[in-house]
């Protein structure tokens, strides 16, 4: 017979560092599914804007600013040549004047003196780079440019050879690039949000419902009423699981009534025939038979009563609220008729909300188990801040770590790690443990500090 054995390279692939990266990735992602579907809208969109602004500045932007560019140093190189090959007049008055009417640009002839100094070259420079490499191609001169200043002006600085002068052009920030681009990035952007709120909006609406849903279901699971603006609402699929939610809670509520209801017959009729016997037994006189039938009788009644109890359980009761205090201090008298030391540790203002006589009979029931079976006994109750947790502990013989789930199911007395002595139907724990559930909350059985079985109880706020 083989067995399936995992791949080498499946398993060296999950230590892989894209492996871990994608584990990493996965543990950080929000656990909500209203963050989830934000993060599903609003990524791709994101990305979108990225893919769409980077086109556009790379073939759009760029490109206009390149023929921009290339354009004003076309003009720019054609002052030059008609003033290095035309002679003018002493004040440059002509030539000055067709560059600002024909050309628009602003130019001064200065004297030969050195550039200033370089400025401080800007984080977003395509202008710079494109303007510098054009003017480099087209003239080929010592230059000078400042495109950093806050103006809408870009300054232009060339040596030239005859006359040995510097020629100054102020030209505008829009005959040299696209200076309007940034108007379509804004409205890709507004757009863009407004977009995701309105997405975010109806998504809020869609959400809701399944949120409610899931409340619905948790708070039944506890076995507390629905909120009342609880309505079957929202997508189609999301109604279908609202209606499924509410038919199944009206089959499992009609089961419990029924079974109920059939016990509560069922207990009538034994009762009746348990109380016959009583009556003859009575009859009988006092001797020593009629004592042991009263005994037999009475363990007959109690345990039918553990059975009733087992089986009809607390779903009908109310829910109130309960004092965990409360609910120890009540076993004071049962410790001390057992001759057991009972310590009782609990804030007095901790409660929770449930169904009291449940609540009272799952905490009796694991005291009373642990009177039976130690001499000393402590009841401890915490608020850890998720959970109220119940404690248990006593110094009694314990149960073996492989048997302590046996304990919660039904009719289980494990005799070896018990008296034998005790009566006892085995539903102690069984009934404690589905009270717990019924309340969204659990019972586990574990190693005491004290020496013997510590009962851990966790309930839900």
């Amino acid at each position: 017979m083989s067995v399936f054995q995992p791949n080498s390279r499946y398993r060296a692939w999950r230590q892989s560092l894209p492996a871990r990266g994608l584990r990493w990735i996965g543990r950080k992602m929000p656990r909500g599914l209203y963050a989830r579907s934000i993060l599903i809208i609003i990524t791709p969109m994101v990305i979108l804007q990225i893919v769409i602004a980077y086109v556009f500045m790379e073939r759009h932007w760029q490109t206009v600013t390149q023929r921009l560019s290339t354009a004003v140093t076309a003009d720019i190189a054609s002052i030059i040549d008609i003033i290095e090959t035309y002679p003018q007049d002493a004040d440059y008055e002509e030539i000055t004047r067709i560059a600002r009417e024909r050309l628009r640009l602003n130019i001064a002839i200065l004297p030969p003196d050195p550039f200033p100094p370089p400025t401080a070259k800007p984080f977003f420079s395509i202008l710079d780079d494109v303007l510098q490499e054009e003017v480099t191609r087209q003239i080929g001169r010592p230059f000078w440019i400042d495109t950093v200043g806050d103006s809408n002006l870009v300054e232009i600085r060339v040596r030239l050879e005859q006359p040995e002068k510097v020629l100054r052009v102020y030209a505008r920030r829009s005959q040299a690039y696209a200076s309007n681009s940034h108007i379509f990035l804004l409205w890709m952007v507004g757009a863009s949000l407004f977009l995701i709120v309105v997405s975010i909006l109806f998504l809020r609406n869609q959400i809701r419902p399944i949120q409610n849903l899931a409340r619905a279901a948790e708070l039944y699971g506890k076995g507390r009423d629905l909120p009342i603006d609880f309505h079957i609402r929202g997508a189609r699929e999301v109604r279908q699981a609202g209606l499924a939610f509410l038919q199944m809670r009206e089959r499992i509520d009609r089961q419990i009534q029924q079974r109920t209801a059939m016990l509560t017959g069922v207990s009538h009729d034994l009762r009746t025939i348990l109380t016959r016997f009583k009556l003859q037994v009575a009859l009988l006189g006092d001797s020593h038979e009629t004592e042991e039938l009263q005994r037999d009788i009475d363990e007959m009644q109690r345990m039918l009563q553990g059975y009733l109890d087992f089986a009809k359980g607390e779903a009908g009761e109310q829910i109130g609220v309960v004092r965990i205090a409360d609910l120890f201090e009540r076993h004071r008298n049962e410790a001390s008729l057992k001759n057991c030391k009972y310590t009782v540790s609990s804030p007095k203002g901790l409660s929770i909300r449930g169904r009291p006589n449940a609540l009272a009979r799952m905490v009796g029931n694991i005291v009373t188990n642990a009177f039976r079976h130690a001499s000393k006994v402590k009841a401890t109750a915490v608020d850890d801040g998720q959970d109220i947790v119940l404690w248990v502990d006593d110094n009694g013989s314990g149960i073996p770590p492989g048997k302590r789930e046996e304990v919660f199911k039904p009719f289980i007395r494990l005799d070896e790690a018990r008296n034998q002595d005790e009566s006892g139907t085995g539903l102690g724990l069984s009934i404690a443990k589905d009270i717990a559930r019924l309340h969204g909350g659990d019972i586990k059985l574990e190693d005491s500090p004290m020496g013997g079985l510590r009962a851990t109880v966790r309930l839900p706020h």
